[in-house]
């Protein structure tokens, strides 16, 4: 991964946004709404260009701020409950809990979505991803300075031990 751009594309903004749509499903849903405001600009007499704005709007204005916002609110919703997992985790290593039993938690107890990406976090290691490669797959999918963070920290407890609690 020697260049990364720094605008997600597609795929990744649908995934980050938590709707459950695909690209072409994406696409589609773009040329409807497109069509859609064509058509009531067309219907209601408007003039060409009106026409024309409307599809533009409908079909690549509005699709874009639908995922945008999407993504913006389950990244604040994460960014709200993280703590609380953080602190789950805290508390289960201080008492003796393994990390992986530690995820289970708070894949079982947590709010949405940090539930559904700890979850992602076990499925990664149960085909063979470590800790650390599964810890920064939650990066990617949630882009926030904590989850940077928290995938640092644990790559490096994962490498050089030492006491993660702290």
């Amino acid at each position: 991964k020697a260049s990364r751009s720094t605008k997600p594309t597609l795929r990744r903004q649908l995934r980050q946004s938590g709707l459950p749509i695909s690209v072409p499903q994406f696409y589609m849903m773009s040329a409807a709404f497109g069509l859609f405001g064509g058509a009531i600009a067309f219907i209601t007499g408007q003039l060409l260009l009106v026409v024309v704005a409307a599809v533009a709007i409908g079909g690549v204005g509005l699709p874009k701020f639908i995922v945008g916002r999407a993504r913006k609110k389950r990244f604040k919703a994460f960014a709200e409950e993280f703590p609380n997992a953080v602190d789950v985790l805290v508390r289960g290593v201080k008492a003796g809990l393994p990390i992986n039993d530690c995820f289970r938690i708070i894949a079982n107890e947590a709010q949405e979505p940090v539930r559904s990406e700890f979850q992602k976090i076990i499925e990664g290691q149960q085909v063979g991803l470590t800790i650390s490669q599964s810890v920064q797959r939650l990066h990617e999918a949630v882009p926030l300075n904590e989850t940077n963070f928290f995938a640092i920290v644990i790559t490096i407890q994962q490498q050089a031990g030492g006491i993660l609690s702290e």
